[in-house]
């Protein structure tokens, strides 16, 4: 269904802090050691890692909730 996620960055701050952007807009600023950990797992797969991190990615159920007719305009 869904592609890979992509449009994520991450900078790391001098305090030890990550920011992570989707699309140039914060999605998630990690501190202390969830930043470790975050720095630890991301370089595997750097786009499916950000998406994790900030709970942006797919769910699969995109398609079903646009047909309900709660949805539909």
């Amino acid at each position: 269904m869904g592609g890979s996620p992509e449009g994520f960055e991450y900078v790391r701050r001098a305090d030890g802090s990550v920011i992570i952007t989707h699309h140039g807009r914060v999605a998630a600023k990690l501190r202390g050691g969830r930043a470790a950990q975050f720095l630890a797992e991301v370089e595997d797969n750097p786009q499916l890692t950000m998406a994790r991190w900030t709970g942006n990615y797919r769910h699969g159920n995109e398609r079903v909730a646009r047909q309900h007719p709660r949805n539909r305009r």
